[in-house]
């Protein structure tokens, strides 16, 4: 099967064979064909899908024939990369098609928004907080929405959007088809569901876990010795790209500075940073000049970059929901990842979750050559410079070595 058997415009096609796509995924299979034909929609799927191209494609297509200038279709996004990259999608999909697009979030000047929605965009991929700062001083109209998409639903409620998100449904008056996008599917998606979907089709690819492609290891370490563990692990382990994921923003920071420090290419992503900081650390990543990112789970949903070979969960996430999305970052679309979580014994809880829902035992890993028996400090290990190992880091790739691991 290929993209040709949706019928799409010429022009359509034209920005699918730009982009390089040739098979749909399943997602595409199942969710296109009902969209095209105006039926709302409940797109249930894992992060790396290719669930975005499932819903620009048809929008895309419904649209050729509007009248211009106008916003006719609104994407609710969650985070302001997720609202980047899905607008960066629609105009290399629409390219040839003369539709455009404009991507409406907070942290930037909100006047440069306000100009380009004069001068006329027919597809609008908003964040609920700026989006409604346009609605209250009137500068975005959302008479003439023909589609509504709520993309990545879990992830907006988990971050307290759902009355953001009712203000602005209150404000789409006209009837209009709406799909709404998830990985899972909590009590309060299904309440939405019932709200605002008429007799919605729903398409489920596999189940709310994280992808196949992925393989799992934990490693048992106490808190002080996180981050000396992680160097050495980063030493090891031969990638070109690498996630870690933190609690905490100011950890965030704080690990980013210390691989920094110990020669690696490394930067962090979480909500301090400008926009234009943190779009410098996306597109960073994205072309290699940094090869690890240390996120928040503000990055979970946002980062589309294909070659992530590794997650690292320097912490443990707070649930399983925030587990799937953090791991969704490696083994998209068929490729293959690995997933590495530091664990202590607080983790236990959470260690019981993951390996419930993957119906295996995860395997415990240890370090050759790591002394697991040093002792905290006094002061705060991870503060100490003094506690980190002193070597130097080869800018291309990470390091090269060996991959010295004995199962526990």
């Amino acid at each position: 099967m290929n993209f040709d058997t949706f019928n799409f415009s010429p022009d359509i096609i034209a920005g699918v064979r730009a982009l390089g796509y040739t098979t749909p995924t399943p997602i595409q299979i199942q969710a296109i064909p009902p969209i095209m034909k105006g039926r709302d929609v409940i797109g249930l799927a894992q992060t790396g899908t290719g669930k975005t191209a499932a819903f620009v494609l048809p929008i895309l297509q419904r649209l050729l024939k509007s009248p211009r200038g106008r916003v006719r279709a609104l994407i609710i996004s969650p985070t302001r990369e997720l609202a980047e990259q899905t607008c960066e999608t629609v105009d290399e999909l629409g390219q040839q098609t003369g539709l455009r697009s404009i991507a409406v979030y907070g942290g930037v000047n909100m006047d440069q928004q306000i100009q380009r929605l004069r001068r006329g965009v027919e597809i609008a991929v908003a964040c609920p907080g700026r989006l409604l700062d346009h609605l209250w001083k009137g500068t975005i109209d959302l008479s003439n929405i023909e589609v509504l998409v709520i993309d990545e639903a879990d992830r907006m409620f988990d971050m307290g959007f759902l009355p953001d998100i009712r203000s602005i449904l209150r404000c789409l008056t006209k009837p209009r088809q709406t799909l709404l996008f998830s990985a899972t599917m909590p009590q309060d998606i299904r309440r939405l569901v019932q709200d605002i979907l008429h007799d919605p089709v729903t398409v489920q690819i596999g189940r709310a876990a994280p992808a196949a492609t992925v393989s799992h290891a934990l490693y048992p370490v106490k808190q002080h010795l996180k981050t000396a563990l992680l160097l050495d692990l980063l030493y090891q382990i031969e990638t070109e790209s690498v996630l870690v994921f933190t609690r905490t923003k100011h950890r965030a920071e704080r690990v980013a500075q210390q691989l920094k420090g110990a020669g690696f290419k490394a930067t962090s992503l979480q909500s301090n940073l400008s926009q234009p900081r943190r779009r410098a650390a996306l597109d960073g990543f994205r072309n290699g000049s940094f090869k690890i990112l240390v996120a928040t789970d503000i990055a979970a949903r946002g980062i589309d970059v294909l070659r992530i070979s590794h997650v690292i969960n320097y912490d443990m996430p707070e649930n399983m929901d925030a587990y799937t999305h953090r791991i969704g970052r490696t083994g998209r679309v068929e490729q293959n990842g690995d997933a590495l979580t530091l664990v202590t014994g607080a983790d236990a809880g959470m260690v019981n979750d993951i390996e419930r829902v993957l119906n295996t035992r995860l395997e415990r890993r240890t370090l050759q050559g790591f002394d697991y028996a040093i002792s905290a400090p006094d002061s705060d290990y991870v503060r100490s410079p003094r506690h980190l190992p002193a070597r130097t880091v080869r800018s291309q790739p990470l390091v090269k070595r060996q991959f010295a691991l004995s199962a526990r």
